[in-house]
């Protein structure tokens, strides 16, 4: 990590990756010398993303971080210290499991060290999901990461994992996460054209602010020295923590409600200009 800058003007900055970072998966280099700068300026910079830290290829953190908030605050990093690795308990992950099977879903079981899914799932995403729901070649690429770094494992009985991506279901996800029960919650699919059986599952305690306090506190900083970056449903809870929030432009009429600043989306390098904005640069 680098050197601290003096305690009053130190910031720490927490960033969403898709739709305010990177851009279906590519990060504007403009973007990666915003952070660059802003760390060499004194303050830490961290990714805080719903992906697991398995599904972060080099090309995102190229730029250097000081630590990761991932799968929407079920774990946490700060350098080389873990401060949270929350996985669902093994009778919850049992049904959970059990409840997606039931009604046909396509998904993955997100863990730091590996994603999980069936070869089956990984063929069907491979082969139909471009046809369906990308409309770039930029999406395209996005979403051919995300299936490469998937781990094929016919079994998904004994896997440990803290969030699980839905890309299919033949029934609504809320309506499998109500047979699952209150210790989890859903948010939609941000790919709308796959339908509401897409969306991702994880612990109804557990969001994006959880992972931010756990370094928070372990940096002895206080809120008013969290500058946060979001566009999207699972960045609310980090906005409204944060001393200063950040809606990308276009975001939900809630986060632009809570937002203290407002940037331009990554596809016109709006996190340089919000960083040059807001004094992190030096």
């Amino acid at each position: 990590m680098t050197d601290p800058a003096p305690a009053s003007s130190r910031r720490a900055i927490f960033l969403d990756v898709d739709g305010t970072y990177a851009h279906h998966g590519r990060v504007p280099e403009a973007h990666a010398e915003a952070v660059r700068a802003a760390r060499r300026a004194g303050h830490l910079v961290l990714l805080c993303t719903g992906r697991p830290v398995s599904l972060l290829p080099e090309h995102i953190t190229a730029a250097g971080f000081d630590g990761f908030i991932a799968g929407a605050g079920a774990y946490a990093i700060l350098g080389d210290e873990v401060l949270l690795d929350t996985r669902f308990p093994a009778a919850l992950a049992a049904r959970a499991i059990e409840a997606l099977d039931a009604h046909g879903a396509l998904y993955f079981l997100e863990a730091p060290d590996a994603t999980h899914a069936r070869p089956a799932t990984i063929e069907a995403m491979s082969a139909f999901l471009p046809r369906r729901s990308v409309h770039s070649d930029a999406e395209e690429r996005g979403r051919r990461d995300v299936t490469s770094a998937l781990r094929p494992s016919e079994e998904l009985a004994g896997v440990e994992f803290g969030k699980i991506t839905s890309v299919h279901a033949e029934v609504p996800l809320p309506e499998i996460a109500a047979l699952v029960g209150p210790d989890v919650a859903v948010i939609p699919s941000s790919i709308p054209d796959l339908g509401p059986g897409a969306g991702e599952m994880f612990l109804a305690d557990v969001h994006k602010a959880v992972g931010i306090a756990a370094v928070v506190e372990r940096l002895g900083l206080e809120r008013a020295q969290v500058v946060a970056f979001g566009d999207g449903p699972n960045d609310l809870e980090m906005l409204e923590y944060a001393g200063v929030a950040v809606a990308i432009e276009g975001s939900d009429p809630e986060l632009l409600d809570l937002a203290d600043h407002v940037a331009g989306p990554p596809d016109r390098e709006g996190l340089a200009a919000a960083f040059a904005e807001l004094g992190l640069l030096g």
